[in-house]
């Protein structure tokens, strides 16, 4: 043993477990006349929204949920999922947000498989709910919240959210955990084949990621951030926990309007808000008449699929700042961002949109990200060509998947998180995804990367959204099929013009050789679902 670690064993004097929880302690002792939640005509500051979580967990503990419980939240961007995000571990259990779009059977699973001995609901959500519950044997205790800003729909339950509350004390002595490798929350991925896997999160890797956010973001004391990104997905990427440790004001949004968004910005100075290409995509298509151009620094961090150029570009024109990063559920949410550097702000926009649409280099709070072969495990060199997986490693990573040891160890296998995307590096080390694993199209033995095709469809004047898959061919193997959904004043383009505009931009065995015009399926997050429309290739 060393003479620095003679005698020094490390104590409850200085070393504690990391948690958020230690988040909101601080903001409402520091700041709590500061405002902290707006949602309609509600307004609260940070030393009632405190209380109002010391009340639910005193409440929760009151009906005996403790240590290792599973409470589930199916509801909006609404204040009450604020509430749940630290009144949830402050009594030790584990927060289970339910993606609010999904079936009655998917929800089902969730619940039983994640063992939830509570479940709080929103009104919204009376059909879905109660056809899941029907499907139970052993139904959590539910807990209703009327939302005023739905104002409608029927009660799912006798306990009402705000009844429920006050069963609880505001000065309620909630506990820290008692490790940081405790689990925090649990989210269960989209599931596109098979039941869905439940990733765990741990107090340690909430913290940090928490602090990555305000790290990469450099977001400063008391942003004011605009809920565009759903906060059941990835617990709102750590954000409920970030703007609070900032002292923010979380504005809400119950559901994505683009009219809306650019409303509450304006009228609140808001500097903050996240979501997938999609939310930017409908801000940019917005009539004339409707849009703005901000006359205050806004901020917009923006994951998914890389957004093509054009996109970024157009958001960019109306004073709003792109950052890109990357992520999974498995990791917290983003863990990799395009770190801006200066010098490139004197470039064209096209060229600035077109190094921005690059997912970077990883976070100061993700220990290790690489580019390599999947069998090898050997790093691919940074060329801009060679294509690799890409692989994780740090305190942001998930603790595993809950009950399902074959997935977590096929996952870590070789001592890294395998993500099943591919990409390639650039001479800079900057990372930049070409496709998924199970999305990239082999034509005649090519490799074809769908996001190179999309990008250029983008560039088309008649597109408003498009995403190709391959789709079967006897000759090929398979085929690029794209699907696109057309601007409204748009209608009349046909297939012929789309490849023929494809082929001034791209090399012939990349073309697509099928158009779709569609509406095309999404995730709740906004995410294009590749699944569905490689079914429909495959039917056409």
């Amino acid at each position: 043993m060393s003479i620095f670690e003679t005698g020094l064993a490390p104590s409850p004097v200085n070393h504690v477990a990391l948690s958020p929880l230690s988040f909101i302690e601080r903001t409402a002792s520091v700041y709590g006349e500061y405002p902290a939640v707006i949602h309609g005509a509600v307004r609260r500051n940070w030393q009632q929204t405190y209380e109002r979580c010391r009340r639910l967990a005193g409440a929760l503990n009151g009906r005996g949920i403790g240590k290792g419980d599973t409470v589930a939240v199916m509801l909006p961007n609404i204040p009450a999922m604020l509430e749940a995000h630290f009144a949830v571990p402050m009594i030790g259990a584990v927060l289970n947000t339910l993606n609010v779009r999904l079936d009655a059977p998917a929800i089902a699973f969730m619940l039983e498989h994640g063992e939830a001995r509570v479940l709080i609901t929103d009104r919204e959500f009376h059909g879905v709910i109660c056809e899941a519950l029907s499907l139970l044997s052993n139904p959590p205790l539910v807990v209703d919240v009327d939302d005023p800003e739905y104002g409608e729909g029927q009660a799912l339950s006798n306990l009402d959210y705000e009844a429920f509350l006050a069963e609880g004390d505001p000065q309620f002595a909630w506990q820290w955990p008692e490790d940081e490798w405790q689990a925090i929350a649990l989210n269960y991925t989209s599931g596109t084949t098979g039941n869905p896997k439940g990733v765990i999160y741990h107090h340690r890797g909430a913290y940090l990621n928490s602090l990555g956010n305000q790290m990469t973001w450099a977001m400063g004391n008391h942003p004011v951030y605009l809920w565009t990104l759903p906060m059941f997905h990835c617990n709102g990427w750590c954000f409920p926990w970030t703007v609070t440790a900032l002292a923010g004001t979380h504005v809400f949004l119950r559901r994505v309007d683009p009219e809306k968004i650019l409303t509450l910005i304006n009228q609140h100075q808001v500097s903050h808000l996240c979501g997938a290409p999609i939310v930017l995509n409908a801000l940019v298509n917005l009539p004339d008449s409707a849009k703005v151009v901000f006359d205050h620094p806004v901020n917009a961090m923006v994951a998914g699929a890389a957004p093509p150029a054009k996109v970024i570009g157009a958001v960019e024109e109306m004073g709003i700042k792109i950052t890109h990063v990357y992520g999974l559920t498995e990791v917290y949410g983003p863990v990799t961002v395009c770190a801006w550097h200066a010098q490139w702000d004197e470039r064209p926009l096209d060229e600035r949109a077109k190094i921005k649409s690059r997912q970077g280099v990883r976070y100061p709070t993700l220990e290790g990200l690489m580019v390599a072969d999947p069998q090898t495990m050997e790093p691919v060199p940074c060329d801009e060509i060679s294509v690799g997986e890409i692989f994780m490693r740090g305190n942001t990573v998930m603790k595993g998947y809950l009950k399902n040891p074959d997935a977590t160890r096929e996952a870590f296998r070789g001592g890294w998180f395998h993500t099943g995307d591919l990409a390639v590096r650039h001479p800079d080390g900057y990372v930049e995804i070409k496709d998924r694993l199970k999305d990239i199209i082999i034509s005649g033995g090519e490799n074809i990367s769908t996001i190179e095709v999309e990008d250029v469809l983008y560039r088309h004047p008649a597109v408003l959204e498009a995403a190709v898959v391959a789709r079967p061919d006897e000759k090929w193997g398979e085929t690029p099929c794209a699907f696109i959904t057309l601007k409204a004043d748009c209608q009349d383009t046909r297939e012929a013009e789309i490849i023929r505009f494809c082929r001034e931009h791209l090399a012939g065995f990349k073309l697509p050789k099928t158009v779709v015009f569609s509406e095309l399926p999404k995730t709740s997050t906004g995410k294009i679902q590749k699944y569905v429309l490689r079914g429909w290739a495959k039917a056409l």
